[in-house]
């Protein structure tokens, strides 16, 4: 372990910190956005409206000090709305293209579900290629590049569920639901004394780490070592899957890549050197729980697919 490795990982750990500053009682939430960045990956945020979801990607992006554009993903949201399109310049008389929101180090998708799929299919190329094809001609995108998109998951009417492969592309889903209550009365206690969710600057936040720090923090996670036997270990947990009595479709080798990432990252934050199998359970379920095709009987009888991977994990035997 570097004394650079240690500095990175204090940096990053100020990040949740700083967070706490505007949310509070969302500490799981704050983590996994963290670990989606340095993984290099993307969030998917789910929970009922008022449990401070758009709140939570705000502070962090301040946090992390990038530069953030929010979209309101609505029924009438066309695909150039997002990753940009042609516009037509008659003063030089050619087409120049007009980057869109998609353009930033954190896009904030708010209800991404709201969306058509034609919409929701424009940003599987910007998601996982961290580009946009316009014209013939391939634009990059900044990095680091995050998104977190937010979705409802109780209102069905006017939503457009998101496909198989459109969810694939997110590392991790996280479940936000009200914080306990301690914590919601803490929130009360700070919108009583003059709290404004609009208004960060006032709460005090600021940015605690630069892009130079996270993509020295991606680097660093990305070199954390694996075993054959853990490797070995998360095949068997994917392989486990397929065969689930309940499940239609497992996790495939991309979700295993997934898995493996995210429990790079979570054993470099703690300062492991090398992943454990305690890493890969911890983060089995927010990077699988979105994964998994569960049979229309399963669905019918209430079982989740969460249910499904603590079964899995008590299941598959665990390398020494």
């Amino acid at each position: 372990m570097t004394e650079s490795s240690e500095e990175l990982r204090a940096a990053m750990n100020r990040v949740r910190d700083e967070v706490g500053k505007a949310v509070v009682g969302q500490d799981g939430a704050v983590t996994g956005l963290l670990i989606a960045l340095l993984a290099r990956g993307h969030v998917l945020l789910e929970g009922v409206p008022g449990v401070a979801k758009t709140l939570l990607v705000r502070a962090f992006s301040t946090a992390i000090g990038l530069e953030t554009t929010r979209v309101q993903f609505t029924p009438d949201l066309m695909p150039g709305d997002v990753t940009g399109s042609l516009i037509y310049d008659a003063r030089s008389g050619e087409f120049e293209f007009r980057e869109g929101p998609v353009f930033t180090h954190v896009l904030l998708a708010d209800e991404i579900n709201r969306t058509p799929p034609k919409t929701q299919a424009a940003l599987l190329e910007a998601m996982e290629e961290r580009q946009v094809s316009a014209d013939g001609v391939s634009r990059g995108l900044p990095d680091p590049f995050l998104v977190a998109a937010t979705q409802n998951p109780i209102e069905q009417e006017g939503t457009y569920t998101l496909p198989e492969a459109q969810l694939d592309r997110f590392l991790l889903k996280l479940i936000v639901d009200a914080p306990p209550r301690d914590d919601e009365i803490a929130v009360l206690r700070r919108h009583a004394a003059g709290f404004r969710p609009g208004d960060l600057e006032a709460a005090g936040l600021e940015a605690v780490v630069g892009a130079g720090e996270i993509l020295g923090a991606q680097k660093a996670a990305a070199a954390v070592e694996v075993s054959d036997d853990v490797l070995a270990y998360v095949v068997d947990l994917a392989r486990a899957t397929r065969e689930a009595p309940s499940v239609q479709v497992g996790a495939s080798p991309r979700a295993s890549t997934a898995l493996l990432a995210a429990a790079k990252v979570w054993a470099w934050l703690g300062g492991y050197p090398a992943i454990t199998p305690d890493h890969v359970q911890t983060m089995l379920v927010p990077v699988w729980r979105h994964r998994l095709t569960l049979r229309p009987e399963a669905e019918i009888e209430g079982v989740s697919a969460a249910s499904i991977l603590s079964s899995v994990l008590q299941q598959t035997r665990v390398p020494l």
